[in-house]
């Protein structure tokens, strides 16, 4: 069944963000994911939620998924993040 990781990123430096983008890309390819929503307009339609950029990412599994997270190649990426950005992240099974 389908995964999905799930992004809420205010970008904080954007050098460092370009840094975490290549690296996270490259992280990736192992994993046959597919980058679903990459930044974009968003509407609010109800409720407080405001995001600045959201990020989607498909998974073929929640196993997957929870793989590529904790993934040598993504850690590296994932702590240039921390220093770009003030990111929340879930991950969610789909249908």
């Amino acid at each position: 069944m389908a995964a999905y990781i799930i992004f809420d990123v205010e970008v904080t430096d954007p050098t460092l963000a370009d840094d975490y983008l290549k690296l996270a890309n490259e992280s990736l390819t192992p994993f046959q994911s597919k980058t679903i929503v990459h930044g974009g307009v968003v509407e609010v339609l109800e409720g407080d939620w405001e995001p600045e950029r959201v990020v989607v990412v498909e998974f073929e599994s929640m196993e997957q998924a929870r793989q590529w997270y904790m993934s040598p190649a993504y850690t590296k990426a994932k702590d240039i993040l921390q220093r770009a950005a003030s990111v929340k992240v879930i991950l969610v099974e789909g249908v």
